[in-house]
Order: C-alpha cells, then sequence, then structure tokens
C-alpha cells in the first residue's frame, strides 16, 4: 500500500482503488446476479479508461525529468510500476471473478457461456454456417509480407495473430497473419432455437473464429490463434493558445485518437511467448505492459448480455422517479362559464416557490418542461444554457433549436473537450449554429463544466430572470442512473449571479464580483478554504464546529490542507467520497477527526454538496457542479450555489448528507493507508442502505 508518512494518498491510486470497489459488487450475493455481471463490465470499462487516459499521461510526465504526480509528489516512474502491479492484481481478480463466480451461477440460471470443447454436432454445424455466412465476408485477413506490413490497428479492437504452415496462393511460405474483427460485429453471439436446447445459451466470437479460421487460409494450415487487444493513448494534444478555430482543432485530432502511442497489451494467456514478444515488438512495448488474461481481452462486451437473455428476476425491480405535478392555477372569484382551470406553468410556480429536484429519484422532465415551456411562451425573450454532456437524441437540444425557430435569443455554451463526448457535443453545436442559436466553446484553458439555465421573461412591464442549476448533466440517460440535485428559483440574487457568469463566458468581460454564488477558477476554491478555516477558529474558541461533504473526488493540496489543520483543531469532519480521496484519514496528530466514506450502489452517486456549522446558528449548505479536485477548482469553470430555503435545506442536508452516513449496506470506509473496507451493520440493527432509503421514499411519495 501507500507510504503512510507521505500525507495524501496517489491519485490514480485512489481510482485503482475505486474500481476494487465496483468489482467487490460482482461478487456481492445479496445483488441480482445480471446486475453483478453489469458491476464487471463497468469495472473493465473503467479499467480501460484508467490505461488509455491517467496512466497514459503518466507515460507523458516521465520525457520531464523533474515532474512529480499531484499532491503526493511522486516520481512518474515509480507511479507506473506501482500502478502497474496494482492493475494486474485487479485485472487478475476480474476474470478469476467471471470464471469462477458469475459464469457458474449464471450457468445455473440457464445463462450459458459454451466453450468449443463442449459444442455439440448441432451447434457446431450452426456456427460454421453462422462463420461463413456473417463473419467471413466482412473479414480481412493479412498474411504478413514485406507487401503486407503489419496493419495499424485501432484502439481496443479485436484482433487474432495467426501462424500458419505451408505455402501461400503464390508459393510463398508467410508463417504470421493478422485478423481484424471489425467492430460492427457482435462479441457475444446468442444460439438460436434450432441450434441448441437452452433458452440463454451463448458463444464468444472469439470462440467462434477459432474455431473457423482455418477457412481464411485455405490451402495452409493453421497452428495457432490467439485474440489480442491493444489500448492506446486517448488523450488529445491541442495547444489552445495556438489555435484560431477550436473546433477544427479537435475534430482533427479526434480523427487521430484511435491511433495514440501504444499503452497495454493484452493477450489470451495461451499465446506462446514468441507470440506476444513479437507483438510487444511490433507497438514498442515491454513485458510490464503486458495482460495476459483468462478469457475474452474485452469483458465490457458482456454488458449486452442482461438485454439478450431477457431475465428480469435477475435484475434491480423496476423503479420509476416521481414526476413534479403541476398544482391547478387559483380560480378567478368571477367564474366566466364552467372553462376548465388549466395547471400552472412552471414559471408560475417557481415564481410562488423554489423546486428542487433530486434525480433519479426525481424524474428530470420537470427541466426539459422548463426549457419546453421557455421555447413556446411568447413572453420568453431569451435562453442561456451551458452544455456539457448531452448524449444523442437529446430533448435538450430539441427544446433549443425550438426556442430559436421562435424568434428567441438562445446562447448555448457548448464544451467541445468534455473527454470522450467530443464528437456528439461538435454535432449538437453545429445543429444548434444552423437553427440560430447562438453558439460559443467556453474560455480558451478552462472546460466550462457548470450546469446552468437562465431564462429571461417579460412580465407586466418587467423583466424576471428564472435560473436552473444543478450538480449533474443535462444528459437525459445519467439523469436515471446518477444521484444530482437541481435547483429551479427565481431568486433575483442567484439570477443576477447566474447572468453574470453567462456574460463572462460570451464577452469575456470581468464580472467576477458575484454576490451569493462561488465560482471556478476565482472564489470557489477560497470560498471553501475559508470556510473550513472558520469551522477550525470557531472549534478553537470552543463553539459548535462540524463539516460534511459530499463530492466524487478529493485531490486539491490547498483544502486537504486545510481539512488536517481543522481535524488538529477538533472539528469533526465527514466526508462522502465516492472515487478518488488523495486525504489520509485517521491518522493522530493530522486527521484523526476526519472520517471517509465512499457510497457503493446502484445508482452512481454523483452529488456535491458541502455543509458547514457555521456556530452562530445559521449554518450553511452548498451544492455544486465541483468537485474538490484541482481541475475542478483552477482549470474550469463551475458554480456552487446555497441552499437557502429551510425546507430545501431540511431535504438536501438529510438526503443527500445524513443519511449516507447511517448506510451500513453500499458503504466502504478509507483507511489511513489508501485502502478500504466495507462497513458491516451492527447485529442489533438492520442493515441500512441509503439508496433503497430513498427509493422507499420517493415511491411512497408517488404512490401517495
Amino acid at each position: 500500500m501507500n507510504d503512510q508518512k507521505n500525507p495524501y494518498i496517489n491519485r490514480e491510486r485512489s481510482l485503482m482503488e475505486f474500481n476494487r470497489r465496483v468489482l467487490a459488487q460482482a461478487k456481492n450475493p445479496n445483488i441480482p446476479l445480471l446486475e453483478r455481471l453489469k458491476f464487471l463490465c463497468i469495472s473493465s470499462s473503467n479499467m480501460d479508461e484508467f490505461f488509455e487516459v491517467r496512466l497514459a499521461s503518466l507515460y507523458e510526465l516521465q520525457s520531464d525529468p523533474g515532474a512529480r504526480t499531484k499532491p503526493d509528489n511522486m516520481v512518474p516512474e515509480q507511479a507506473v510500476d506501482m500502478l502497474h502491479e496494482v492493475a494486474r492484481e485487479l485485472v487478475e481478480d476480474q476474470y478469476d471473478t467471471l470464471n469462477h463466480t458469475l459464469i457458474p451461477e449464471l450457468e445455473k440460471e440457464g445463462i450459458r457461456f459454451l466453450r468449443r470443447n463442449r459444442w455439440n454436432d448441432k451447434q457446431k454445424e450452426w456456427i460454421r454456417q453462422f462463420f461463413i455466412d456473417s463473419l467471413q465476408p466482412v473479414m480481412s485477413p493479412m498474411g504478413l509480407d514485406p507487401s503486407h506490413p503489419f496493419p495499424r490497428l485501432l484502439n481496443k479492437s479485436l484482433n487474432f495473430i495467426v501462424s500458419l504452415e505451408g505455402k501461400d496462393a503464390f508459393g510463398r511460405t508467410n508463417g504470421l497473419a493478422i485478423v481484424q474483427v471489425p467492430r460492427s460485429l457482435p462479441r457475444l453471439i446468442k444460439l438460436p432455437p434450432e441450434a441448441t436446447d437452452g433458452d440463454n445459451d451463448f458463444v464468444f466470437l472469439s470462440s467462434v473464429l477459432h474455431s473457423n479460421v482455418s477457412n481464411l487460409f485455405p490451402g495452409m494450415t493453421v497452428t495457432g490463434c490467439h485474440q489480442f487487444r491493444l489500448t492506446r493513448n486517448t488523450n488529445l494534444f491541442i495547444d489552445e493558445e495556438e489555435v484560431d478555430d477550436i473546433m477544427q482543432a479537435i475534430q482533427g485530432e479526434l480523427s487521430s485518437r484511435d491511433y495514440g502511442g501504444a499503452i497495454r497489451l493484452e493477450v489470451s494467456d495461451r499465446c506462446p511467448p514468441d507470440m506476444y514478444r513479437y507483438l510487444l515488438n511490433q507497438f514498442d512495448l515491454d513485458e510490464s505492459q503486458l495482460y495476459q488474461v483468462n478469457g475474452p481481452v474485452n469483458l465490457h462486451r458482456l454488458d449486452a448480455v442482461p438485454d439478450m437473455a431477457r431475465r428480469p428476476d435477475l435484475l434491480f425491480p423496476p423503479f420509476s422517479a416521481r414526476k413534479l405535478t403541476a398544482p391547478k392555477a387559483k380560480q378567478s372569484s368571477f367564474k366566466l362559464f364552467n372553462r376548465k382551470q388549466e395547471p400552472e406553468s412552471l414559471f408560475e410556480q417557481i415564481q410562488r416557490k423554489d423546486i428542487l429536484l433530486h434525480h433519479p429519484y426525481d424524474s428530470f422532465s420537470p427541466v426539459i418542461e422548463f426549457l419546453q415551456q421557455a421555447a413556446n411562451d411568447p413572453n420568453v425573450l431569451a435562453i442561456r444554457m451551458t452544455l456539457y454532456r448531452t448524449g444523442e437524441k437529446s430533448a435538450i437540444i430539441d427544446a433549443l433549436e425550438k426556442a430559436a425557430h421562435n424568434g428567441k435569443e438562445v446562447t448555448a455554451v457548448v464544451e467541445l473537450r468534455a473527454r470522450f463526448d467530443e464528437d456528439n457535443n461538435i454535432a449538437q453545436a453545429n445543429r444548434l449554429q444552423d437553427a440560430g442559436v447562438n453558439v460559443v466553446y467556453g474560455v480558451v484553458g478552462y472546460k466550462t463544466h457548470a450546469k446552468m439555465i437562465l431564462v429571461v421573461r417579460r412580465e407586466k412591464q418587467q423583466l424576471r430572470q428564472y435560473v436552473h442549476l444543478g450538480t449533474g448533466n443535462y444528459h437525459h440517460v445519467t439523469t436515471r442512473f446518477y444521484t444530482d440535485f437541481g435547483l429551479l428559483t427565481a431568486n433575483p440574487r442567484i439570477a443576477q449571479d447566474v447572468a453574470k457568469i453567462f456574460q463572462q463566458l460570451t464577452s469575456l468581460g470581468d464580472t467576477k464580483n458575484l454576490g451569493i454564488l462561488l465560482q471556478s477558477p476565482f472564489t470557489l476554491q477560497q470560498g471553501m478554504v475559508e470556510r473550513i478555516q472558520r469551522e477550525a477558529e470557531n472549534a478553537r474558541n470552543g463553539r459548535p464546529a462540524r463539516i460534511i461533504a459530499k463530492m466524487n473526488g478529493l485531490q486539491e493540496q490547498g483544502i486537504i490542507d486545510a481539512l488536517y489543520h481543522a481535524s488538529q483543531a477538533g472539528v469533526k469532519i465527514d466526508l462522502i467520497v465516492r472515487g478518488i480521496c488523495s486525504l489520509r484519514p485517521g491518522i493522530e496528530g493530522m486527521s484523526e477527526n476526519i472520517r471517509v466514506i465512499s457510497i457503493i450502489g446502484r445508482f452512481l452517486e454523483h452529488h456535491r454538496v458541502y455543509y458547514f456549522e457555521n456556530a452562530d446558528g445559521k449554518p450553511e449548505l452548498y451544492c455544486s457542479s465541483a468537485d474538490w479536485m484541482r481541475r475542478n477548482l483552477f482549470s474550469r469553470v463551475e458554480t456552487c450555489f446555497p441552499i437557502e430555503d429551510k425546507a430545501h435545506f431540511q431535504q438536501v442536508f438529510t438526503e443527500g448528507l445524513a443519511i449516507y452516513l447511517q448506510d451500513t449496506v453500499g458503504a466502504w470506509e478509507l483507511q489511513p493507508d489508501g485502502s478500504y473496507v466495507q462497513r458491516q451493520p451492527d447485529e442489533s440493527a438492520p442493515p441500512f442502505s441509503a439508496q433503497q432509503w430513498l427509493i422507499d421514499k420517493y415511491s411512497e411519495t408517488e404512490e401517495g
């Protein structure tokens, strides 16, 4: 584990520990079986991103002799060696979980992955014909010789290296060939009723190709066939200060992302040394970057099984988000015939009272309806919005497009550099521009990560501004699985600040003097540190002092140091950090008053909520788009907004913080050495899950 003499845990090591907690869900017998398979797939996908982004970045740092990791100050080479060791252990655990836990348990449920040595004659014949009809026509096997050099392989594509004996059609002896498998082909094939007696019998594409590969090399003898996959560096290299058009620059980089520098080679554990050494040499890798696996080289593709198997009894019970119901408008004292009362618009509801939404327990539809009503309301003059991730076929984009067509002044701040969503964001930006929307791409050098909507509406000869602020993205899919808070408000102080931030993003003018919001990269980090220091001062003076904070990641050294000092002053600090945490809790004389837990469950914990006791009897509670990570606090445009309504304050405190501290089902406690231990329920009390408590609460409200 990490050296406890270092006050900070290595960021990437902490990220690997998060993935270990995700993988633990795949082994948890209390979770439905196909959901466990999903967790295995998530851990595999996380591992891919770790290599192609985080480890790739460390390899880049090795070229700088003075470079050190932040905040733990490790030499990049040492960090790389440590992380390969941990990654190898995790990968081995993934395949052990698949082969010795999940596959046997799935087979008991009639979901079988048939190995080649278990195929009967009927299955062999169907698979042979499937190969001839559906696979062979789209494959281009490549024998290697001077006129057929080693092909350029796509990042994370499935490939096979084949050893051959005999002469080809031109009388030459080649010896080796590469078979590239198109991404369009399924990696898992479900056998039809005419081929098998099982309802859910599957074969891996790799097994199908292994058993029929000789068809691709007629007249030659296949002596070996081994699957492999290459992971590449997917970081984009753009000098934003030197480009004239950021969109064109990103598009240029995206075309080469699939062919970045090689980072990892995965091969079948049956691949002989001469074969994998040949591959390592082709990609200029050493054996520390080789991963030999006992199974398919891409476990993530198993995520197709839950849909293909059609076994809802092996999934989480369905959950429907609570929908916001619009109250009827107040009836006039003058009854005009029997005209039906129309429901209040969202604008009328927000005028009366702020609306707090807690996703995924509350439906995301009010946010979409907010924009749709704004697009169609003749009194709405302008709409401004930030877009970080929206997804394809987005109702949000439809509403902005409609608003522009209806003559509204619409401005969209689209972040083109949202990792792995660049293509989609470019397409959405072009679509919005074609509709007449004013599209800007944020600020050079700073990602726009804030979640904001501003609607300007004419009401009785004056203008009123309506705002939505959130902790999560405007993405219709992730809002069903990510926990986030959103606030719809007409609070003039909040609206004025949001208007200033939009003006800053579009005009680049100096509008940092906000009244109530904190903003990165200007006041958010300083504002958080000042509040932590205030709690420390209160504790030293014998006054009540308490900090509870929930976020996705904690790595910024200034905040960590402030928390250490607050702990030493006697402040009780509870941190709920889902992923990366570079702070070491529970070390005497430094952090003995700090407790850190991570919640892993059905939903991805995504809230950013910050609570400070503030001993004068006016505790402060904030929601934010920003984690306590250096990138969020200094390299992004982020917002942090107070929760002032008493009822909403209590709701956010209870549902975003308090119940998680009680969790004994999904909670993992961070140890001083950087490892995590799953919290166990007290024998005198039943297990308690914060997520299940919220599901039950919101389901009862919906039924009521």
